[in-house]
């Protein structure tokens, strides 16, 4: 039976500015590598101080969420990548970020995709460790660039199944190898929430919309089953971007829910909620008896913390939809997707998180 761990968080912590500074000069690896020590030690401690019973490093080792396969895996080209419009958190704008390298070779995998993480976190994580992975899907959406990638994959489909070939081998090492919490974190469920994405799955991956969601639940489905142990707790983490505060799709979880929500092979759902581009709890009625829906009522994107009172109130709505025992409550994403971090400070990040611990304890003692 799955852990049911009440507060959560989905990994990214925020990082200090030595750490950022050491690793964009990248003149000496062995400093990078002594100051990931000394700052994982200090977010693994304060995620023991505020009373968490699961532990990242905070992804303090990545320049990105998914940068562990992309370093990991030849055949990448991170010099070159496709833009992605994203809406400001606060304000009427938009930006254009990259985020991801582009395939132009046949991917290799040469070396464990968290290889250089979990010994680490073996030794001094003060409880379960939790360890996070780019889904298989995230590749194919925004690595897949015409006239390049399909000189080595003839469809985005090819290159999916050569992904998820390469993480159910890092998965079944993972949950043999002690983790008790595997994440996916799977942002591009999103597109099948949004139309104008949906539009863009049809115009430029050249599919339509609901076979692709079918394909992507078969492919995450693939890595769980490989993951799937006694005692491992499985997961996947949906939001609608994460950058630098900005996002790039919304809508509600009506038009996918009764299809993900009934064919995930997970135990946790962990679910953005923390602003209107989110839509109701209603979608949450498909949610399986049994399985844990993680409220991320707290947002990651904005210093502002969240009142208490509004978040129990929050709570006890989902709980109408799914039953108060299979909740639980987290940010709604990570304040670090990417290396730069979310735009608050270091002191926000913890009162929030502090928040999430405080809540739960209110909510279920």
């Amino acid at each position: 039976m799955a852990e049911q761990y009440r507060a959560d968080h989905v990994g990214s912590f925020l990082r200090p500015a030595e750490l950022l500074e050491a690793r964009r000069n990248g003149k000496d690896p062995q400093r990078l590598h002594e100051l990931e020590d000394r700052h994982i030690a200090r977010v693994l401690a304060k995620q023991k101080e505020l009373g968490f019973q699961i532990f990242t490093d905070g992804e303090l080792r990545r320049r990105n969420f998914m940068s562990d396969f992309t370093d990991a895996v030849e055949g990448f080209d991170l010099s070159d990548s496709l833009a992605r419009t994203w809406e400001a958190a606060e304000a009427k704008s938009a930006t254009t970020i990259r985020v991801a390298g582009v395939v132009t070779a046949k991917l290799r995998q040469v070396r464990p995709l968290t290889g250089h993480e979990l010994p680490h976190l073996k030794k001094h994580s003060p409880g379960a460790i939790k360890m996070t992975l780019p889904s298989a899907t995230q590749f194919p959406a925004i690595s897949y660039k015409r006239g390049v990638t399909d000189k080595v994959y003839d469809t985005h489909s090819a290159l999916l199944w050569d992904i998820v070939g390469i993480m159910k081998v890092d998965l079944a090492k993972l949950a043999g190898d002690g983790v008790k919490y595997i994440q996916i974190d799977a942002p591009r469920y999103s597109y099948f929430m949004d139309e104008k994405w949906r539009q863009w799955i049809h115009a430029e991956m050249k599919v339509e919309p609901d076979a692709l969601l079918e394909e992507s639940i078969r492919a995450d489905n693939a890595c769980f089953h490989a993951a799937r142990r006694p005692g491992v707790t499985l997961a996947i983490h949906l939001c609608r971007g994460n950058n630098r505060s900005h996002w790039y799709a919304e809508g509600g979880y009506d038009a996918i829910a009764e299809k993900l929500f009934g064919t995930l092979n997970v135990d946790r759902f962990l679910l953005e909620y923390d602003d209107e581009r989110s839509g109701t709890f209603e979608p949450l009625r498909f949610v399986p008896k049994g399985k844990t829906v993680v409220l991320g009522l707290i947002s990651s994107k904005r210093p502002q913390l969240e009142k208490a009172e509004l978040l129990a109130r929050r709570i006890e709505e989902a709980s109408r939809f799914v039953p108060l025992e299979n909740l639980a409550v987290s940010p709604q994403c990570g304040f670090a997707s990417t290396m730069e971090g979310n735009l608050l400070a270091e002191d926000d990040q913890w009162a929030k998180l502090g928040l999430v611990v405080e809540t739960a304890r209110r909510m279920w003692g």
